[in-house]
């Protein structure tokens, strides 16, 4: 009898931290080593998904956008400190994981960023508000939705919080660029195939 083994699902968070002149202000004021976060669908990385600016050079204005490993805001820094997580899910949830990426693109221009949610995250002040998020708030909304148990509001999570999920287990932790470059190399490389 031949048995199949079952597809296994994950949800990917990434918490980092670029050079920009905000990434900088937001690690002084928390003295946290991360100032941002993002989901990812596979552990390749190839597309994330945060809150983040809209276009490159201005921080604002910002709103949900996918996020390219060498391009945009993370095409900047040639050293982008990084957590990746893995966090395993089920088949239902993971596409209702997908579903909600699919209505935050779909819907991106309905939503902003909350300027104000970082001072509420920082403050531990519970308070969401209708489609404005910050990056880690966005991430803790989409798991939470996803049926991911948190241990406290999505509305004050920090990407210092998102460390310490209790259903996350640390994938990697190092230099952002290298670990794409290491993993889309890995999958890239042909096959080896023996003779029987």
């Amino acid at each position: 009898m031949i048995s199949t083994i079952p597809k296994k699902y994950a949800i990917y968070v990434v918490v980092s931290c670029t050079g920009t002149s905000v990434a900088r202000a937001i690690r002084i004021v928390t003295k946290m080593p991360y100032s941002h976060a993002s989901l990812a669908a596979d552990s390749s990385l190839r597309e994330l998904y945060s809150f983040a600016r809209s276009y490159t050079p201005v921080p604002l204005p910002a709103t949900f956008n996918p996020e390219y490993i060498g391009e945009g805001t993370l095409g900047k820094f040639s050293v982008i400190p990084c957590e990746i997580y893995e966090i395993p899910v089920t088949e239902e949830q993971y596409q209702t994981f997908l579903q909600l990426i699919d209505h935050f693109h779909a819907c991106r221009k309905q939503y902003s960023y909350s300027l104000i949610g970082l001072l509420r995250v920082k403050m531990q002040i519970e308070k969401e508000l209708s489609r404005k998020f910050v990056c880690s708030q966005f991430v803790a909304y989409v798991l939470r939705e996803c049926g991911v148990k948190l241990e406290k509001p999505a509305c004050l999570y920090s990407p210092e919080d998102l460390r310490y999920l209790p259903q996350a287990r640390l994938l990697y932790r190092g230099e952002l660029n290298r670990y794409y470059q290491d993993v889309n190399d890995y999958f890239a490389a042909p096959a080896i195939h023996s003779a029987v």
